[in-house]
């Protein structure tokens, strides 16, 4: 059996202990915990679809474990990225 992990005064003591010791020893304390980042938007569009496509949105999101307005905006930012990156004919 191991011993339990530390507390720490400081970010330092956290970070020479971990520097020296390895993460698997302490799996059993070890705790699975969610992070999500929001980049600052400045501004929002509203933007209506049929009751199927929405769904079918939604489900295309799940998939990808992300949020339906999270695949939108990145389906709206690679149209603009194709649309201004293409060179007159």
């Amino acid at each position: 059996m191991t011993n339990p992990i530390p507390s720490f005064k400081t970010l330092q003591q956290e970070a020479e202990f971990w520097d020296t010791h390895d993460t698997t020893n302490f799996e059993a304390e070890m705790r699975p915990i969610q992070v999500s980042y929001k980049p600052q938007i400045k501004r929002g569009v509203t933007v209506r679809f049929p009751s199927t496509d929405l769904m079918r949105l939604r489900t295309i999101a799940h998939r990808q474990g992300i949020g339906v307005t999270t695949l939108v905006r990145m389906i709206a930012l690679e149209f603009l990225h194709k649309q201004t990156s293409q060179t007159p004919a």
